[in-house]
């Protein structure tokens, strides 16, 4: 148990044990409240002073079994206070609160359920890319894993209301259930898409049609890591440089070739454009290898003249540099969209 937690318990005991002496002086020896207090704590902290008032055989032998009961309270509470000291508990109590702080500051943030292999390499991605995560698990070797990382995280089961509502899931853009039981993972989707219906939900299968039971539960997409395993050592056979070229284009830690998706927004300057009219090719030097329409259906290597709606997502091919040019000019665009309709609104108004 959790030193500060042992301090809590024993300073509640020995709260209850002064109310309990107070009560029995006042009961057997029918003293007043204050000489009743008074004798339980001198008592209970063994000072040795005289007894404020001659005490009865009954006195005596309730007196006894206070002091044998108080000096054991007392005790614990010191190995509880030294515990904390020489371990370091107070740093680690006031590190928490920091963590919890932050925790509570987290927005449009995504919610990590476990923290196995697959946990682990999940939040190197995210920190490789600057997104917020919080980590929830409750195996403390696994928590310590954590510490050491440094990653934001809580002490909690994820399958619980109240672990997630302290992750920040009413706040939170997305929740990823990696948890190795497959029943955890149905329980945790089920409680995340209770807490928050609008919430997007990836979760880890590992046995055949628990992927069903997943959907069911609310998952918007389902995993199999084995599944996706063993594919790829399949491909990688049968089509080595595919899965070499996959894997330079999606790999975080190739510098030269990335594939991103870039969302176009709904008032964006460049809805209603064509691919060859937006000049993204020609300006910018990016390959736009498909777009996932703002209604689901994926156009695959569209053609120069498949027309840009707003809420589409493209999916890109090209350097990083050219990738960061392109999301910053549609963000501007976007931004520069919205404040010239509020002027000509405000126009419009006055």
């Amino acid at each position: 148990m959790d030193p500060v937690r042992h301090l809590k318990i024993s300073m509640f005991i020995l709260l209850m044990l002064v109310s309990a002496g107070t009560i029995g002086f006042m009961t057997i020896e029918q003293w007043r409240f204050l000489d009743a207090i008074y004798m339980t704590v001198i008592t209970l902290g063994t000072v040795g002073f005289k007894e404020i008032h001659d005490l009865s055989d009954s006195g005596k032998v309730f007196t006894m079994m206070l002091i044998v009961v108080g000096v054991s309270v007392l005790g614990y509470i010191v190995g509880s206070l030294a515990q904390i000291m020489f371990e370091g508990q107070i740093q680690r109590v006031i590190g928490r609160k920091k963590v919890e702080k932050k925790i509570e500051a987290l927005k449009e943030h995504y919610i990590i359920c476990g923290f196995g292999r697959i946990g682990s390499l999940i939040c190197k991605e995210f920190t490789a890319n600057k997104l917020p995560f919080v980590v929830v698990e409750k195996d403390p070797e696994t928590l310590e894993k954590l510490e050491e990382e440094g990653f934001l995280h809580l002490k909690g089961d994820a399958t619980m209301d109240e672990s997630l509502l302290k992750a920040g899931i009413k706040r939170a853009k997305g929740l990823i259930s990696v948890v190795t039981s497959d029943t955890s993972n149905v329980y945790i989707t089920l409680t995340a898409r209770g807490l928050n219906p609008d919430l997007y939900i990836l979760a880890r299968s590992g046995e055949e049609g628990s992927d069903i039971k997943l959907k069911r539960a609310g998952a918007n997409k389902v995993v199999s890591p084995y599944f996706i395993g063993g594919t790829r050592m399949a491909q990688s056979i049968l089509r080595p440089n595919v899965v070499d070229f996959i894997e330079i284009a999606t790999g975080s830690e190739h510098l030269d070739l990335q594939m991103e998706e870039i969302t176009i927004p709904a008032h964006s300057a460049f809805a209603g454009e064509t691919l060859v009219s937006s000049g993204f090719r020609k300006e910018i030097g990016v390959i736009i290898v498909g777009i996932k329409k703002s209604h689901g259906k994926m156009v695959f290597n569209p053609h120069s003249q498949s027309r840009i709606e707003g809420g589409d997502t493209l999916i890109i091919l090209g350097e990083p540099g050219s990738i960061s040019k392109l999301e910053d000019l549609v963000v501007r665009t976007a931004t520069d969209d919205i404040i010239k309709r509020h002027r000509n609104e405000h126009k419009t108004n006055a």
